[in-house]
């Protein structure tokens, strides 16, 4: 239990370590890109807009990437090459910006790098920035395997004398523990809405992924329930689909 509560903290302090770099990440490719669009004469306040074109299509692309990652291939290699252009276009201004302005800092005091160096230095904000969205939202779609619900009814079950259980077993309650719970009409439509596993067969990652896209929490139990009860529903229909071509025959030939 007490393990399970660890996980979802760490889950939670790994969520806002992630956000804390994508912010800082676009903070510092913010800077170099608006004052790249000061330099191609874009007027007045839409510099500030002009990063928010590049890096912010590259957050919303690698977005777009996880929720079509299972679309057909050609739909993910186009917003790949879209996301693919972007970040190469926001690591090239950086870098450009970067050798630039030490191009014009030659001389003085301090620690000089060479422009090889500082381009290469450059190129790190934009490409943080693609990985923390890219694992925000992966550890957002696949968080600790108990969910904060099912940690809370945990703790409720916890008695006193459960530490006493092994020299006196209760036979009784053990069925009790795995008995299904009912599933609402509202959460089983839900899952409905899923695709469909490898040969057709549902999916209990595929559930699971519909549910917290909504931002629902789902425990591994009832997302194993309403996979075996959508299983029995497409095994019920294929078994019934033979008998209603026999039927269908039949009424022909007479």
């Amino acid at each position: 239990m007490f393990a399970r509560i660890a996980a979802i903290r760490g889950t939670d302090l790994i969520r806002l370590g992630i956000a804390l770099l994508a912010v800082f990440a676009f903070a510092l490719s913010y800077d170099a890109l608006r004052q790249m669009g000061v330099a191609i004469h874009i007027r007045g306040l839409l510099t500030y807009a002009f990063p928010l074109v590049i890096d912010g299509f590259i957050a919303v692309g690698v977005g777009a990437l996880l929720m079509l990652r299972t679309a057909p291939w050609y739909s993910r290699l186009y917003v790949w090459l879209l996301v693919g252009a972007a970040t190469v276009t926001s690591i090239w201004a950086n870098a450009v910006h970067a050798v630039r302005l030490n191009e014009q800092a030659r001389h003085g005091d301090g620690l000089r790098l060479d422009d090889v160096t500082v381009g290469a230095l450059s190129a790190i904000a934009p490409l943080a920035l693609a990985g923390a969205v890219h694992l925000y939202i992966v550890v957002h779609h696949h968080p600790a395997s108990h969910s904060p619900a099912d940690v809370a009814r945990d703790c409720a079950d916890v008695a006193p004398g459960d530490t006493d259980v092994a020299e006196t077993p209760q036979p009784a309650a053990a069925p009790q523990d795995h008995e299904p719970r009912e599933i609402s009409p509202e959460r089983l439509a839900l899952a409905r809405t899923a695709p469909l596993g490898r040969k057709g067969r549902a999916s209990r990652r595929h559930i699971e992924a519909t549910f917290r896209s909504r931002d629902l929490t789902i425990g591994r139990a009832e997302a194993d329930q309403l996979k075996d009860t959508l299983q029995a529903e497409l095994d019920a229909a294929t078994s019934q689909r033979p008998k209603e071509l026999d039927t269908a025959s039949s009424n022909a030939v007479a």
